[in-house]
């Protein structure tokens, strides 16, 4: 079954070139695909034994219960032949009914042939979220197709409106699925079936789930969604509208009846809906002049008329079901191929500028009146066998009560003289001669169609009538199927053509009767009946709710998004406290556990940090407040370090001291202090949504901690990161092995965030490595027009110089302590880096630690000698260490997967070395140095950006005129020194 879905894939893949190579006679090749599939489930016919299926298991998440699992049994074999069948001769249909190869039809035919590979897809799922992936992939499809006709208004709206509806369901499906899986413990259709769970919270998800089901049926209220996507091709309405997409809901409901269908609200959604749809959709087709609306609103009838049949849970009623799901499919796809003949040859499907093409199109005509006697029900027809089947069922079905039974029988027999009265009106208003003499405007002025697009019609129309003499052997397929359902003390009735006089023959006689009054009738009262609009219409409903959406989502827009950034912070953290509060005081609570005796140092620790989070607010003196907010960070890295967490300690001081670096260097290019009409003051509402947005953090974190009924996941941490990680220290074993793919995915965004930065910064271009003392005796040398080589010493003889790059900073803004303390430092804190990252996978440490330090080395570099002692100390340009990084962590990704482990799997080497002894080595350690490098790579970027380039743009703008018109000077998007560069007694760094 993979392998076919596969090969289906693959055939859409490839579908586009074939219509682009060989033109629209392509289709005929692209109909090979689901034939080829059709073959194949036809050869493979599940046994007859009830209980019998084929099923095939793909392992991919199994912890997840995410394996692909399919089953191949006769519903599933029923659903698959009308799906691959009617797919692939509505694909010979496409080859006549598109004049022309032009881009937009070669991509058509791959969306069809990806159409039938996903409901194939859906119909062989066992496992319910796959079954929603190719649920949701048939609903992007069927947008895609409806919207065919992109230019027009009216094909965007309706493929927007089909997406926003069946969507909507496939959403609360969704919730649904995973509300039953978890309950059941299993997510596998068969499994839940077979033993179905009870209970209130399965009643909900069965509902949701049903939501599902009828908004992809179109059952009442989701039904108007139907009639608008018919401004799709015609091909798409008779594939989809008629034999596919429709019929998943109605697959989904007669796969979960023989274990949900004795439920109150299954009766009330599928049954009594259902009923409700089948009269509704009859009535309105009557209203219609266009042929395809008549035609689809006869669908939203006829899939009313399913739901109720396959959603009873009677064996006997569900032969019903099977039979009347194969009739529709054969008859409607044949009636929309025919009015797509009509339209192609007319140019309209106006049944008021038809007349007297029955006299032109004979054969076209005896294809409809084949089709809609099978969907009108006139004996010797298939749909006329599962029309008096359902009457005779629906009548003594156990599943329901006497009286609802009977009900629903009648309104099925309502209903079917409605179908009977609107496929007479579709005959006469195709065909008939209207009492005309000579044929209308649009009939005289007709060209012929070819021969061979009758083809399909014909086939689906006559195999609609030989059906109905071989019910018998056709039958005994449905009855595997049947007999999963409750009989209720009935024997199973074989599918015939005649089962005797009784109820059903009467009503068969009724129907056929009511129905041709009901269309003589209605031809006569019509501007009567229907001159008025109707109170209720669901599609200006679904119109007016979206514009009470729009209306509400500005009105909200208005009031939460001012543009005013405290106001929509406000808005955030208010959210942010009130729903965790209301879920956690509405629902259950432990009682709160608190070990005092631990808390004593958490209180000073705790009353430090508040104080300066409260002095961090009152003082206006930027820098000191942000000095302030750092001692919070620091305070949490004391925490950390109290409760035996060096790792997270080391890191916290690390990324602490970095921010506030960071912080400096954009703060020494803003004033010391805001203006005064920038001063916001003492605000008590914020000062309590501050206070209420931490009380709420404090709360749910003792609630959290107290929740806890079994042993704590980090007791078995460090076993277990030695024995699979190969390390001792289980936060770094954590972070490169056992969710390393989280880590991949984060040093990402870190590297996604420098080149953000960077970007806005730089604005024009990015810079290259930071400058070096070179570039500026270079540059001073070209504007002085002397020769660099002529002085070899370029730094004055009366300075003492610690740091090369020093020597070329004002002498005012040099300190020789810190200059001397960094010449000692630096390589001290290269080898402490070093040591972290090598020593992480078993003491504190690893490559974030390890690339923090030597960030914070650079740092000290750039405080003390400047941008171009930045550029002495790593004179490579910050992209290349990052793309290393990065290209090092992911090539450690994907080489275990060489050797046949899974991705990122860590291996031990044990090696000895002369002089060191043995060393064990884990590959996570290579991962561990693309961590390492990305993290050097993301703080140089930082420094360039944040700190070179605003010293860059700081002297140009103090740069004389006349140097920055010199054809020699260096433009100030470079970072290439300019002649001011050199030291003029100007600021450069804030000390």
């Amino acid at each position: 079954m993979i392998s076919v879905l596969a090969a289906l894939a693959v055939c859409a893949l490839i579908a586009p070139a074939v219509i682009h190579w060989i033109g629209t006679r392509g289709f005929y090749i692209l109909a090979l695909a689901p034939l080829g599939a059709l073959i194949w489930v036809i050869s493979h016919w599940p046994a007859p034994e009830a209980d019998h299926a084929v099923v095939e298991t793909v392992s991919w998440v199994p912890s997840l219960q995410m394996d692909i699992v399919t089953r191949f049994d006769t519903l599933t074999a029923i659903l698959s032949v009308l799906i691959l069948g009617v797919g692939a001769l509505v694909l010979c249909y496409c080859a006549h009914y598109f004049d022309d190869a032009r881009p937009r039809v070669a991509l058509f035919g791959g969306e069809m042939v990806a159409f039938a590979g996903a409901m194939f897809g859906l119909v062989i799922a066992d496992n319910m979220l796959v079954l929603y992936v190719f649920w949701e992939l048939t609903t992007v499809l069927s947008f895609m197709l409806v919207g065919f006709y992109n230019v027009r208004a009216t094909a965007r709206r309706s493929a927007t409106q089909a997406l926003l509806v069946t969507t909507f369901g496939g959403l609360a499906m969704l919730v649904g699925i995973i509300m039953l899986g978890e309950r059941s413990g299993t997510y596998l259709l068969s499994e839940i079936v077979s033993a179905p769970p009870t209970g209130v919270y399965v009643d909900i998800a069965i509902v949701l789930l049903l939501i599902g089901a009828l908004s992809k049926s179109a059952i009442v209220p989701f039904h108007f969604w139907l009639p608008g996507a018919m401004a799709a091709p015609t091909p798409v309405s008779a594939y989809l509208h008629a034999a596919a997409m429709v019929k998943a809901g109605i697959y989904l409901i007669a796969r979960l009846a023989p274990g949900f269908s004795a439920t109150a609200s299954w009766q009330i959604a599928v049954v009594g809906l259902g009923a409700l749809t089948m009269v509704l959709g009859g009535w309105r087709s009557l209203r219609e002049l266009d042929l395809k609306l008549i035609l689809a609103f006869g669908t939203v009838s006829q899939l009313g008329f399913m739901a109720v049949l396959v959603g009873i849970g009677d064996a006997n009623v569900a032969m019903a079901g099977l039979a009347m799901l194969v009739a529709h499919a054969m008859f409607k796809a044949s009636l929309f191929m025919v009015v797509g003949i009509i339209d192609h040859a007319t140019g309209t499907r106006d049944i008021r500028k038809l007349a007297r093409l029955g006299h032109r199109l004979p054969v076209l005509a005896a294809t409809a009146a084949l089709a809609g006697a099978s969907m009108a029900g006139i004996p010797f027809t298939f749909g006329f066998i599962g029309k008096e089947t359902a009457f005779a069922s629906v009548w003594d079905t156990g599943a329901l009560d006497s009286w609802q039974a009977h009900t629903v029988d009648i309104v099925l027999l309502v209903g079917s003289i409605l179908t009977c009265a609107y496929t007479l009106r579709f005959l006469w208003g195709a065909f008939g001669r209207k009492v005309r003499n000579t044929p209308s405007p649009a009939v005289a002025k007709m060209h012929a169609p070819a021969w061979a697009f009758y083809i399909s019609p014909v086939v689906l129309a006559v195999a609609g009538v030989i059906a109905g003499f071989v019910s018998g052997p056709i039958g005994g397929l449905f009855e595997p199927y049947a007999e999963t359902l409750n009989s209720y003390g009935h024997e199973l009735e074989h599918l015939a053509l005649w089962h005797g006089f009784g109820l059903p023959v009467i009503f068969s006689i009724i129907v056929i009767v009511g129905g041709v009054i009901a269309f003589l009738g209605i031809r006569r009262i019509r501007d009567r009946v229907f001159g008025f609009r109707p109170v209720l219409n669901a599609d200006r409903i679904y119109d007016a709710a979206l514009r009470s959406a729009d209306t509400i989502s500005l009105l909200l827009t208005r009031n939460t998004q001012r543009g005013s950034l405290p106001v929509t912070q406000g808005i955030i953290l208010c959210t942010a406290i009130l729903l965790p509060t209301i879920v956690l005081f509405v629902g259950a609570r432990d009682q709160l556990q608190i070990d005092y005796a631990a808390t004593a140092p958490q209180l000073v620790i705790g009353g430090i940090m508040i104080a300066a989070a409260i002095a961090a607010v009152v003082l206006r003196n930027r820098l000191a407040a942000t000095l302030l907010v750092g001692i919070t960070g620091y305070g949490c890295g004391m925490l950390f370090a109290l409760y035996g967490a060096p790792d997270l300690a080391l890191t916290q001081f690390l990324v602490e001291t970095l921010t506030l670096v960071i912080f400096v260097l954009v703060l020494r290019k803003l004033p010391a202090e805001p203006e005064k009409r920038h001063a916001t003051g003492f605000k008590p509402l914020r000062a309590l949504i501050g206070l209420a947005f931490g009380a709420m953090l404090v709360v749910i974190g003792l609630y959290a901690a107290s929740a806890r009924s079994t042993e704590p996941l980090h007791v078995d941490l460090p076993e277990a990161a030695y024995k699979y990680g190969h390390g001792a220290n289980a936060v770094n074993v954590l972070l490169v092995d056992i969710r390393a793919w989280d880590t991949l995915g984060e040093v990402s965004v870190l590297i996604a965030a420098a080149t953000g930065v960077a970007s806005m910064v730089f604005r024009n271009r990015r810079f290259g490595a930071a400058p070096r003392v070179a570039d500026a005796a270079r540059l001073q040398a070209g504007i002085s027009g002397s020769d660099p080589d002529d002085d070899e010493d370029q730094i004055p003889p009366d300075r003492t110089t610690w740091l090369l790059g020093s020597g070329l900073r004002d002498p005012r803004h040099r300190s020789m302590v810190l200059e001397a303390t960094t010449r000692l430092l630096f390589p001290t804190m290269v080898i402490l880096s070093v040591y972290f990252f090598y020593a992480g996978h078993n003491s504190p440490g690893g490559g974030f630690a390890g690339g923090l330090t030597m960030g914070l080395a650079l740092v000290l570099r750039y405080l003390a000698g400047g941008r171009y002692e930045l550029g002495e100390a790593l004179p490579i340009e910050p992209g290349r260490i990052l793309g290393a990084g990065l290209a090092i962590s992911a090539a450690t990704a994907v080489t275990s997967m060489f050797f046949g482990a899974p991705a990122l799997s860590s291996a031990v080497f044990e090696i000895t070395v002369p002089v060191l002894g043995e060393i064990k080595l884990v590959t996570a350690l290579f991962f561990d140095l693309g961590i390492y490098l990305i993290v050097i790579g993301l703080v140089l970027d930082v420094l360039r950006s944040l700190g070179a380039r605003l010293d860059v743009e700081t002297t140009m703008a103090r740069t004389p005129a006349r140097i920055q018109d010199d054809p020699t000077a260096i433009p100030a998007e470079s970072d290439e020194p300019t002649a001011e560069n050199v030291p003029t007694g100007e600021e450069e760094v804030a000390r």
